[in-house]
C-alpha cells in the first residue's frame, strides 16, 4: 500500500532541508584574542552578534598575552590563515599594514563614525594614512592607590607623583605579615608585559633605547639607575614571586586588597571600581603614572585593536564582526549589561563628552588626561630616532625586547646582577640593530 505524504510532511521536510542548508552555508570566523577582562566580556556578549548574523559562526581562541602575540606573529608571517580576526595593537598594526599583511579598514558604514575615534589612536593603528585595525579600547598608564590606607598612614598622594615618592609610600605601607604589599608592578618577562612598564620607568629616569645613531643605550647611567630602582622597589616592597606577575595577576592582587599601590594600564579603572570584581571598589584613588627626572614618556600609549589578516578566507564576515565589536552599538550593549562605566575606554571622543559616563567612571578624567599627555613622537628626554612610548616602532623590536624583558626579570628574581643583565641586554639589542641595517 502506498502512502502519500501530506502537505504538512512536505513542509517539514523542506524546512529541515533549509535548516541544514543554512547551517552548511554558515561562515566560521576564528578570533584570536587576549585573556583580558574586556575581551572575555566581548566573547560573552558576542551571542547578540551571532543572533543578528545567523550566517556567521564565531570561534574563539583566547590566550595569555605573551602566547597570543607569539601565535599571531607566527601566523601572519607564515600567511597560514589560522585566524580571521587578530587582536593586535599600535606596534603591530602599522608595521603589518605597511607589509600588506592586513586588510585596510575602509568602506566603514557612516554609522560607525570613524572620526569619533581619537586621532592619536587612529594614527597609531595606521600606516601611510590607511587604517589597518579598529580600536577595541585605548589606554595609557596611571597610579592606582588605596585611599583608605593612605588616610590611615597620614599620607597624601600627589596628582603627579615621582617614582621616589612612590617608593617612600611603598616603604610606609608595606605590611607583608598581613599580606599587604607596598606596591604591585609588572614583573613577568615580555615586550608587552614587564618592558611596557619598565620602558616608561627608563623614560622617566631620562633614558632611551637608542641614541640618534641607533647605538643601544641599555648600559647607560639612566638604564642602570632605573633598573636598580625597579629591582629594589618591587623586590623589597612588592608581593612574593613578582617576576611571574603581569597585568592580570596584579589586577587580581589589587582587587583582593593586597596592593597599596599599582602602576599599570588605565583600562583597569573599570575593574578596580566594580564591586562585583573588587573587594575595595570605593577605596581606590587615581594619579598620573610616576615621573622622575622628566615626565616625558612616563605614561604609555596603547590600543588593543581588531584586525583582519589578508590570509583570512572569511574577510567580509570578519569585517562585520570587527565593525560591530568596536562600534558605538557595542558600547551601548555593554552599558546595558554591565553599567556605563564598563564600556571600552580610551577610543572615542563621544565617550568623554557623555556626562553620564564621566559621572559613573571615577577614573575617566585621569584616563583621558594620561592619554592626551602621551606623545609617541617625543617620549624621551634626550632625542631618539624612533617613535613609540613604551615600545620602539620598528620591525624586530618585539624579538629583542622580549630578550631584554627576560634579563630584567632575571635581575628582579636575583638570578643575575643589574650590571650583567644590562650588559647582556645591550649586546643582544646592538647585534640585532646592526643586523637590521640601522647603523652605518
Amino acid at each position: 500500500m502506498s502512502i502519500t505524504k501530506t502537505p504538512y510532511v512536505r513542509l517539514a521536510t523542506l524546512a529541515c532541508a533549509v535548516s541544514l542548508s543554512t547551517a552548511t552555508l554558515a561562515e566560521t570566523v576564528t578570533i584570536g584574542t587576549v585573556n583580558n577582562g574586556d575581551m572575555i566580556r566581548m566573547q560573552a556578549l558576542s551571542s547578540e552578534f551571532e543572533a543578528a548574523h545567523p550566517d556567521i559562526d564565531l570561534e574563539w581562541v583566547i590566550l595569555e598575552e605573551n602566547v597570543l602575540r607569539q601565535r599571531l606573529t607566527t601566523d601572519i608571517a607564515a600567511n597560514s590563515g589560522q585566524f580571521d580576526v587578530m587582536t593586535i595593537g599600535m606596534y603591530e598594526a602599522p608595521i603589518w599594514g605597511a607589509n600588506d599583511w592586513l586588510v585596510p579598514m575602509d568602506n566603514l558604514p557612516a554609522s560607525y563614525d570613524v572620526n569619533d575615534i581619537f586621532p592619536s589612536v587612529r594614527g597609531g593603528l595606521s600606516a601611510n594614512g590607511t587604517l589597518y585595525a579598529l580600536p577595541f579600547y585605548g589606554e595609557s598608564s596611571m597610579t592606582y592607590y588605596r585611599t583608605d590606607l593612605f588616610e590611615q598612614a597620614g599620607l597624601t598622594m600627589p596628582s603627579e607623583p615621582t617614582w621616589e615618592q612612590v617608593r617612600e609610600f611603598a616603604v610606609a605601607l608595606h605590611d607583608p605579615a598581613n599580606e599587604q604589599y607596598g606596591i604591585c608592578l609588572r614583573g613577568k618577562a615580555g615586550w608587552g608585559e614587564n618592558m611596557a612598564l619598565f620602558t616608561t620607568m627608563v623614560n622617566a629616569f631620562g633614558g632611551r633605547w637608542f641614541d640618534m645613531d641607533w647605538n643601544a643605550q641599555l648600559e647607560s647611567e639612566q638604564w642602570h639607575n632605573a633598573l636598580e630602582f625597579y629591582v629594589d622597589l618591587l623586590g623589597n616592597y612588592g608581593p612574593p614571586g613578582a617576576s611571574s606577575n603581569g597585568f592580570n595577576e596584579n589586577l587580581a592582587l589589587f582587587n583582593t586588597g593586597k596592593c597599596a599601590m599599582w602602576v599599570d594600564a588605565t583600562v583597569a579603572g573599570s575593574f578596580v571600581t566594580d564591586d562585583s570584581q573588587s573587594q575595595v571598589p570605593d577605596q581606590v584613588g587615581f594619579a598620573a603614572a610616576p615621573k622622575q627626572v622628566t615626565h616625558k614618556g612616563s605614561g604609555w600609549l596603547w590600543a588593543w585593536a581588531l584586525a583582519i589578516p589578508v590570509s583570512s578566507d572569511a574577510k567580509d564576515a570578519a569585517q562585520e564582526f570587527v565593525t560591530w565589536a568596536t562600534s558605538k552599538e557595542y558600547s551601548r550593549i555593554v552599558a546595558e549589561e554591565h553599567g556605563i562605566a564598563a564600556i571600552p575606554p580610551g577610543t572615542r571622543k563621544s565617550t568623554y563628552e557623555n556626562d553620564a559616563y564621566l559621572e559613573a567612571a571615577s577614573f575617566a578624567d585621569m584616563t583621558l588626561s594620561q592619554m592626551q599627555k602621551a606623545d609617541p613622537n617625543d617620549s624621551t628626554l634626550e632625542p631618539s630616532p624612533y617613535t613609540g612610548v613604551q615600545f620602539v616602532a620598528i620591525p624586530g623590536f618585539s624579538g629583542f625586547a622580549t630578550v631584554v624583558g627576560q634579563q630584567v626579570a632575571g635581575a628582579l628574581s636575583g638570578n643575575t646582577s643589574v650590571d650583567q643583565a644590562l650588559s647582556n641586554a645591550n649586546r643582544v639589542v646592538d647585534r640585532e640593530i646592526r643586523r637590521a641595517g640601522y647603523q652605518d
